[in-house]
């Protein structure tokens, strides 16, 4: 839904002209300005699967004459209660009468989200593309929201993602200048290089446009001509000066797009979900700052060797936060998740917000890290195997490693890719490599 920020939720809307309303539940409360009303509250979506906050009058009473915000709300309070099919034909009503852009906006989220429920993602993916391209959504609200965790494995989630990642008809636009500034804050002397190519570029071919004369006339010869040798070296001294600045400039131009790539690739990494020992099903950016995942992919004589070779170093690593993922080549495609729905258990810690937040915002209770902390074990299982295996192979491609071979993959604490390699790991090596968690090296990558 409409947010000024990159949130990780969707949000309830409720408006009124005189009065301002104030709808809690187990999670926060946000409150933002409105222009041209008073005030309206912004509060997470409760999923179908968890208890529904009480109704309060305001939410449930349906007015005789239905407005787009009040079918919204009663859409809503519908899938707070699980009545999923209701809930869609009210923001669907909701989209025929008239709506601001802000409550075609939530209709149009929240219908997505029913969809996503439902394990309809290609209906998911219309209603979100339309909400990106013509009501400004924000997709760092579908990044981060963990009621699309199960849309975000699905292969229309990578599509969608694409196309904000390359800002095609405005669709993601936000994305792909959230992008572009990591992209400058990890290469932040890449726009002043392209600055300098620019000016070099005009000055030469300035240089270029008067010295063509020059040229011509020391051609002809004549008394007071200019030396040919000279002029003409000059010439090709701005000709070359042009082609090369220009080559510089693409060349700086490629590189930010295959860190865009990159970036996006690494976004995609952070939302895949895993089941820990526990039986919990969590994303992998809420582990970010308290383990180090190694993720073996092959096939599956490769990945059991690996794990049986690294039991011998079970403790060094495990100081080193290390978290074994393993990857069997083709065995997505006979697994199936167990459950749809809007993704987490209650149980389940809040997902971290990622690309758009502060750093402060990412910071979790205590309590829910250190519960967190405790279920990690040695080993981690992948859900929606498929979705790892695409990852995976569209690394191989950035890597220049051919798709489907057997690889390792070291993670940093944040989430990014330390280094990755062929075959078996050397564990040995490995442990050399990481710092123990309560190093100072290991305080400096989170």
């Amino acid at each position: 839904m409409a947010t000024a920020t990159l949130a990780s939720h969707h949000l309830h809307f409720c408006f009124s002209s005189s009065t301002k309303f104030s709808i809690t539940n187990r999670r926060r409360q946000v409150w933002l300005n409105y222009p041209n009303r008073n005030s309206f509250s912004l509060v997470f979506c409760s999923s179908p699967t968890s208890p529904p906050p009480p109704p309060s009058s305001a939410q449930v009473s349906e007015p005789s004459t239905p407005t787009a915000e009040s079918c919204v709300n009663v859409g809503l309070d519908l899938f707070s209660r699980g009545r999923v099919k209701d809930a869609l034909v009210q923001f669907d009503t909701a989209l025929t009468l008239d709506p601001t852009p802000i409550e075609a906006q939530a209709a149009l989220y929240n219908k997505a989200c029913c969809h996503a429920y439902r394990g309809e993602g290609k209906k998911a993916a219309d209603c979100l593309r339309t909400a990106l391209k013509e009501y400004n959504l924000k997709f760092g609200t579908i990044l981060n929201d963990p009621d699309l965790a199960s849309f975000r494995s699905l292969p229309e989630f990578k599509e969608l993602q694409e196309e904000a990642r390359l800002g095609g008809e405005d669709v993601g636009y936000s994305f792909r200048r959230d992008l572009k500034l990591i992209s400058e804050v990890q290469a932040p002397f890449r726009g002043v290089r392209r600055f300098f190519y620019v000016a070099f570029t005009a000055a030469a071919g300035i240089s270029t446009f008067f010295t063509i004369p020059r040229l011509i006339r020391a051609i002809q010869g004549g008394e007071g001509a200019p030396d040919v040798g000279e002029t003409a070296g000059n010439v090709a001294i701005n000709v070359v000066g042009i082609i090369v600045f220009v080559a510089l400039f693409l060349w700086e131009n490629k590189k930010e797009e295959e860190q865009l790539a990159q970036i996006s690739r690494d976004e995609t990494l952070s939302r895949l979900p895993l089941r820990l020992s526990t039986n919990r099903i969590v994303e992998l950016v809420q582990l970010r700052d308290t383990v180090r995942p190694v993720i073996l992919a092959g096939k599956k004589e490769t990945v059991s060797l690996a794990m049986r070779n690294a039991e011998r170093f079970r403790s060094e690593l495990l100081k080193r936060g290390v978290l074994l993922v393993p990857v069997i080549w083709g065995e997505g495609r006979e697994t199936k998740i167990e459950k749809k729905g809007f993704g987490l258990p209650q149980k389940a810690a809040a997902s971290l917000p990622s690309i758009g937040e502060d750093f402060d915002q990412r910071t979790q209770s205590v309590i829910a890290k250190s519960k967190l902390k405790s279920e990690i074990r040695f080993k981690a299982e992948t859900v929606s195997p498929v979705e790892w295996e695409r990852w995976i192979r569209d690394q191989q491609k950035s890597e220049g490693v051919t798709p489907g071979e057997d690889v390792y993959i070291i993670l940093r604490l944040d989430g990014r890719v330390r280094r990755s390699g062929k075959g078996i790991p050397d564990w040995s090596q490995i442990v050399k490599e990481l710092p123990p968690m309560e190093a100072i090296l290991s305080k400096l990558e989170r």
